[in-house]
């Protein structure tokens, strides 16, 4: 039960913080790029590496750490991060194949559910 509380605990501060970087930049940024997506986006993936290594690497810690930062904190801060995280164990296990499909089909596969849903809610 523990894991679930640290998830949402997690989850919960990711998304209020992924809310507020993203609201805070593109207030002050001219419209058009979407700069605050964006930053949360790289800075979740830099944290990500850094988090995950530090916890499966250079830390001994209690494994429910895994579950309030990486999965909850970082996962709800930006899911892009563990996409790449995704990309990056393929291309370290030399399955460069798998990572290129995957980048390649998450991206258009992503970009087609979205205009499907948007079709839809446009026709309801």
């Amino acid at each position: 039960m523990i894991r679930y509380a640290m998830l949402a605990l997690g989850g919960a501060l990711g998304s209020i913080a992924r809310y507020q970087v993203t609201t805070c930049l593109q207030q002050r940024v001219a419209a058009g790029f979407p700069w605050g997506t964006f930053l949360v986006n790289i800075s979740g993936c830099l944290v990500m590496g850094i988090v995950t290594t530090l916890l499966t690497e250079r830390v001994v810690t209690n494994p429910q750490w895994r579950f309030l930062i990486p999965i909850g904190f970082i996962g709800a801060y930006t899911t892009f991060s563990t996409f790449e995280l995704d990309i990056f164990n393929a291309g370290s296990e030399g399955a460069w194949l798998i990572a290129g499909a995957y980048i390649v089909g998450s991206v258009v596969a992503g970009y087609l559910a979205l205009w499907a849903g948007v079709v839809v809610a446009r026709l309801v």
